[in-house]
């Protein structure tokens, strides 16, 4: 509409140098050029708008009513965010991410509500966006930002295998959750930072936690991963002989999954341990499909429990598991096969998780586990019945960033 009210003001002034009869015809070739060049807003776009709509700032993502947080959940959504403005521009929403960041980033590169000391993962996730913000805008303290993370990563408490504590809170736990929160971050800030004859030795440091995460929460019987491992086999939760925890939860999985993605996106063509990850991948995508709910095609909140009695259909995960199909396919790392099978799993998650909340179009995905996790103050176990007592909501950020994803996969096929 604001191009057609320009074309009309263009048309105004150039009735006084035409007659009336040609600046009609100019005024009807300039309004049907603006019909036509009118593009449908892409799903990507419109839960972007959305979520806009329904938070007039950032800091009110992920239920937080106003207050600022440097975390996982909103720095997931607007990583999210900026991917859908470098497709298809809309400097509010380039201007609605770099608020956030430019608060929680003061001038010498401290953030806050961040500590380094506290070491949880969780806190590394919200930087992956510094690389493009500083690229974007020039400004230092992104640059400061990235380092004090970084800060993090090299001073992170490690297993005897060297793979990375979720938090110092959760000593020699590897939780999948954690893969996807750190090694993004790492690899990329490797590939920029890192002289050269440094950077095989970091890929290969990287690669070691996706290779040990997957040693330590395979289920042989299920062929998928547990939500996670605990090296000293004490924590309550954990199996007393493998350390593993009780179940394959849905969204560990699919956490583990965008990981790779994201760190393939980033590890040189030539490095070899590329085929690890592409490997692992595979074997994941193998299994997945045959833990789908046979009728709606996604997947359950207790991934290695379908069907079982208060188990429920949950977004997050399927949102994320749509996505690296899509993604996957596309970039190579998955058989080729497989698109019409990837391009039909998005449908499901469509059809299943999204409704459509008024007559302007803003959309929401609904049935998102709330979070999830073990131990804790209030000691969670990760039994069946843990998982399903964790609260149900709509437009929660970890399903709201995955699914825009997935939506933005779909748009390239188109």
């Amino acid at each position: 509409m604001a191009r057609i009210r320009l074309f009309f003001l263009a048309i105004a002034s150039a009735a006084t140098a035409y007659s009336k009869k040609t600046t009609l015809l100019i005024a009807l070739s300039m309004v049907l050029c603006a019909c036509q060049t009118q593009k449908t807003e892409s799903m990507s776009e419109k839960m972007v708008r959305s979520q806009m709509f329904r938070c007039p700032t950032a800091k009110y993502l992920d239920f937080k009513n106003g207050q600022l947080k440097w975390n996982y959940t909103p720095g997931l959504e607007l990583k999210a965010y900026l991917d859908v403005y470098q497709t298809y521009g809309g400097e509010d929403i380039f201007s609605y991410v770099e608020a956030w960041y430019d608060e929680a980033v003061n001038e010498d590169g401290t953030i806050n509500t961040y500590s380094v000391e506290k070491y949880s993962t969780d806190l590394i996730c919200p930087a992956k966006s510094l690389f493009y913000l500083y690229d974007k805008t020039g400004k230092e303290k992104y640059r400061k930002a990235m380092d004090l993370v970084k800060t993090q990563v090299d001073g992170q408490p490690r297993t005897s295998e060297g793979a990375f504590w979720h938090k110092k809170v959760y000593p020699y736990q590897i939780w999948l959750d954690g893969v996807y929160m750190a090694e993004p971050f790492y690899v990329e800030y490797v590939t920029r930072y890192y002289p050269e004859d440094k950077k095989t030795e970091a890929y290969d440091d990287i690669v070691n936690e996706f290779v040990v995460a997957a040693k330590r929460t395979f289920d042989p019987a299920t062929k998928l991963y547990r939500h996670a491992f605990d090296e000293t086999q004490g924590m309550p939760w954990a199996n007393s002989e493998t350390g593993q925890s009780q179940h394959c939860w849905g969204r560990a999985l699919g956490w583990y999954c965008m990981a790779i993605l994201d760190v393939l996106d980033i590890l040189p063509e030539s490095y070899a341990g590329r085929n690890i990850l592409t490997g692992i991948l595979n074997d994941i995508c193998a299994e997945l499909p045959k833990w789908a709910d046979p009728e709606t095609g996604v997947w359950y909140q207790v991934l290695d429990q379908p069907g079982r009695e208060g188990n429920y259909l949950e977004a997050t995960c399927s949102a994320m598991f749509s996505y690296t199909f899509l993604k996957g396919v596309r970039m190579g790392y998955l058989d080729s096969a497989l698109l019409p099978y990837a391009k039909e799993l998005y449908g499901y998650v469509v059809e299943e998780f999204i409704s459509t909340d008024d007559e302007e179009g803003h959309i929401s995905i609904n049935h998102c586990c709330s979070v999830g996790g073990l131990g804790g103050s209030n000691m969670r176990m990760g039994d069946f019945a843990y998982y399903l007592s964790e609260k149900v909501v709509s437009n929660d950020c970890k399903g709201v960033g995955p699914f825009i994803w997935a939506s933005l996969e779909m748009e390239r096929i188109k």
